[in-house]
């Protein structure tokens, strides 16, 4: 797979931009103090495109980490070396070891293990900057050379915290990290080069000047990041990143060129063995870590594991170590549902003291029992048998048909007399003394 030859154009292009970006950083430097230079580039960067790029896509904290450490820590230890004596053409291939502290960042706070083609390129690199040192050191000052150095290693710890961010768009991304810097790096200069000599600087700016802020801020910045992000979110990583060793071949072109920067045969070594070592470092495979296996594999993960291969597996999909014996041992877990349904057997069988479990579970059974108590409710039943024994006090009634039994006497005349007078006792049927008599 091949970049289109458009897409080939616009890599080389940005690389191109880079690397003349530090002879324009050189002559914005006879202009500016350095501080406040690198305040103004972001300044001009984040104004107007931070309107419309839209709303930050990326969490505020990697924003403003990264804004201090690519932005105030490394261009401010750029310019400051670039002004303090270091060349432009140098600056832009010293600054490629990034590669290497990218690389050393990433093993020790991600866990990555490089791997052995990987660690040669380092050693490679490092070469080349103690050849580049060697040739600074007879004819520059070291110090400069150190601050670009150290400015080297903030990027590579930029590169790690971008890593982590993982923007979703490279343009948004650097508009709102441009943000950051601006008012760090003014403070900055007003602290260390002078409210003076901020103000002179910016009372005597011309247009070559402008010039120079407008190239940094809007064609290597937003431009250039932009550019790059958009290749990176369509080609792989591994087609895009080769064009970044062009960076110094056209920084030291053009400096040599714009700015008359001899290139010595030192420095040329110097150049052959950093651009080759940071190529080994940057081409190399990874090694066994985070970055061999899936994002956020942590490290030290053994082979074989989920993750490691790269599968993308659901949540609570089982492993391919899991054996079916182990996806059967759920079972035993369904086993207290089957006991209820035997309950029923226990409770005919209060012998069976294998069940205790099943025992409180019949408590509740008997409990419903109470509720046929309402039955005795038809005791009242007998009262209706009481009631027929007021009908049978009607019976002695019949007794005075036993009164004709005493007519034997021919003149007593007790039943006329009993049924006609009041004197008759119906209670005794008997007929009262003064009418017997």
């Amino acid at each position: 797979m091949r970049l289109p030859p458009a897409h080939l154009a616009l890599a080389v292009l940005v690389a191109a931009v880079w690397g003349v970006n530090f002879t324009v950083i050189e002559i914005g430097l006879d202009h500016f103090p350095p501080l406040l230079f690198s305040a103004l580039r972001f300044l001009v960067a984040a104004l107007p495109a931070v309107f419309f790029v839209g709303r930050p896509r990326t969490a505020w904290k990697w924003i403003v980490a990264v804004g201090l450490v690519l932005g105030v820590a490394k261009f401010g230890l750029v310019f400051v070396g670039m002004d303090a004596g270091m060349p432009a053409g140098l600056t832009s291939l010293v600054l490629q070891i990034q590669a290497v502290f990218t690389a050393g960042i990433a093993a020790v706070v991600l866990g990555e293990r490089p791997a052995p083609l990987r660690l040669s390129g380092m050693a490679v690199a490092l070469a080349g900057i103690a050849v580049a040192a060697v040739d600074e050191g007879s004819s520059g000052p070291l110090g400069a050379f150190a601050l670009v150095v150290a400015a080297a290693a903030c990027w590579g710890a930029s590169n790690v915290l971008t890593r982590k961010a993982s923007p979703p768009d490279a343009l948004n991304f650097m508009v709102w990290v441009s943000t950051v810097p601006v008012l760090p790096l003014l403070a900055l200069s007003l602290f260390t080069e002078g409210p003076s000599r901020d103000w002179e600087a910016l009372r005597t700016l011309d247009w070559q000047g402008v010039g120079t802020i407008a190239f940094v801020a809007w064609v290597s910045t937003v431009f250039g990041f932009g550019a790059w992000g958009w290749l990176l979110h369509r080609h792989p990583a591994s087609m895009v990143a080769p064009f970044s060793l062009l960076v110094p071949v056209f920084g030291m072109s053009a400096a040599a060129v714009i700015l008359g920067e001899p290139v010595s045969g030192l420095r040329g070594s110097a150049a052959a063995l950093l651009v080759g070592g940071v190529a080994l470092t940057s081409l190399a495979p990874a090694g066994r870590g985070r970055a061999a296996g899936m994002p956020g594999t942590p490290p030290g993960t053994p082979p074989g594991t989920p993750g490691e291969s790269g599968e993308l597996k659901e949540p609570g999909t089982p492993s391919a170590s899991v054996t079916p014996a182990d996806r059967r041992s759920p079972a035993p877990a369904s086993a207290p549902t089957a006991a209820p349904a035997s309950v029923p057997a226990p409770a005919s069988v209060p012998a069976s003291a294998s069940v205790p479990a099943s025992a409180p579970a019949s408590v509740p059974a008997p409990v419903p029992v109470p509720a046929p108590v309402p039955a005795p409710a038809p005791v009242p039943a007998p009262v209706p048998v009481t009631a027929p024994a007021p009908a049978s006090v009607p019976a002695p009634a019949p007794v005075p048909a036993s009164v004709p039994a005493r007519s034997g006497n021919p003149f007593d005349d007790s039943r006329r007399v009993g049924e006609t007078s009041p004197g008759f006792d119906d209670t005794l049927a008997q007929p009262r003394k003064d009418i017997a008599g």
